[in-house]
Formats: C-alpha cells, sequence, structure tokens
C-alpha cells in the first residue's frame, strides 16, 4: 500500500517537471470552469419576481377551478386551500360566526378545534378579508375579546381551552358575538 502512494508521488512529479498540471490544478481549474457554466446558466434562466408572480398566479388560478376548490378567491392563501381540502375530506368544519350586523363569516377549523382555534380563525378570516378589500385599519383583538364573548344557542363559550365539540357545535352550526357583562 505504501509503495502504491509512493508510485503515485513519483508519477505526479514527473508530470509536473514536464510541465502537465498536477491533479489538484485541474481539479481547482475543472471547478472553476463548472462554477462558470452554473452562474452563467443562473443568469440565463432568472425570471424578474414581478412574472414569476404572474406565472404563479396563473397556475393558482388553475387550481382554484377545480370544482372542490371555486368557493375559494382568486388570491387564496396556502391556508385556505389546505382547509378546503380538510372540509372536502371531512376533516375540518364550518362554523358560521354572526357578527353583530347580522353578516355571516363562514370560518373553517378542524374537527377537534377549541374555542380558542375558533378565536384565531375568525381573527385571520377578517384580516384576510380586509387584505383582499384594501382596508388597513388594525383591530385590536384583546380589545373584541375582552369586550365580546362568542355564544351557541344563548350558551356562552367562556373556556378557550374547551372543544367546540363539548359545546355541541358540528359542521354548519352558528355561532354569535354577544356582548360580555361587566364584572363589578
Amino acid at each position: 500500500m505504501e509503495e502504491q502512494g509512493q508510485n503515485i508521488s513519483a508519477i505526479s512529479a514527473a508530470a509536473a517537471e514536464e510541465g502537465a498540471p498536477s491533479v489538484k490544478e485541474e481539479k481547482e481549474e475543472f471547478d472553476e470552469h463548472d462554477y462558470r457554466d452554473e452562474a452563467e446558466e443562473e443568469d440565463e434562466e432568472t425570471l424578474p419576481h414581478s412574472e414569476i408572480l404572474d406565472i404563479f398566479e396563473e397556475g393558482l388560478a388553475q387550481i382554484v377551478q377545480d370544482p372542490l376548490l371555486c368557493d375559494l378567491p382568486i388570491q387564496v392563501t396556502l391556508e385556505e386551500v389546505n382547509s378546503q381540502i380538510a372540509l372536502e375530506y371531512g376533516q375540518a368544519m364550518t362554523v358560521r360566526v354572526v357578527k353583530g350586523d347580522n353578516e355571516v363569516m363562514p370560518i373553517v377549523v378542524v374537527q377537534n378545534a377549541s374555542v380558542l382555534d375558533l378565536k384565531k380563525a375568525i381573527s385571520r378570516f377578517i384580516e384576510l378579508k380586509q387584505q383582499r378589500e384594501g382596508g388597513v385599519r388594525p383591530i385590536s383583538w384583546k380589545y373584541v375579546w375582552r369586550t365580546y364573548i362568542l355564544a351557541f344557542q344563548g350558551e356562552r363559550l367562556e373556556d378557550d381551552k374547551t372543544r367546540l365539540k363539548d359545546y355541541g357545535i358540528r359542521n354548519r352550526d352558528e355561532v354569535t358575538f354577544m356582548k360580555r357583562l361587566r364584572k363589578k
């Protein structure tokens, strides 16, 4: 084994004397050449951000035309697509939340969601709706949940950790906002 290493060293030394590049020099030259080729290919293939966004939105529009996903808006998020798919497979449910002005918000949550999960889904739904409509008025959710409480058939959903099923909430049931009573 040691003799083989000496033979390779002797061959490398003889090649260097004749002016041939060493193995190390050839490897470095190959790496530089390979790197330059990759950089040139990347320059040719890069698209501006706006074009990539257009391509992505076109693909997304095609996906949304699927009969299962046709209820989704054009500027759909990944979370909304996943929620809709989970809803179709029976892994999620729609809770209809009625605001004070009788506007109904269809909120999608998983089957074993808690009251806190429903509250977070409501806030995400309203924030996405505001972004799509161009509204940037911030909402203080701390104030909202301190002032209002969710109720199902007159029963207040007070414990955030309790599952919706434990309150008897099923798919397509209505939950309403109620004014919280002040404690003196």
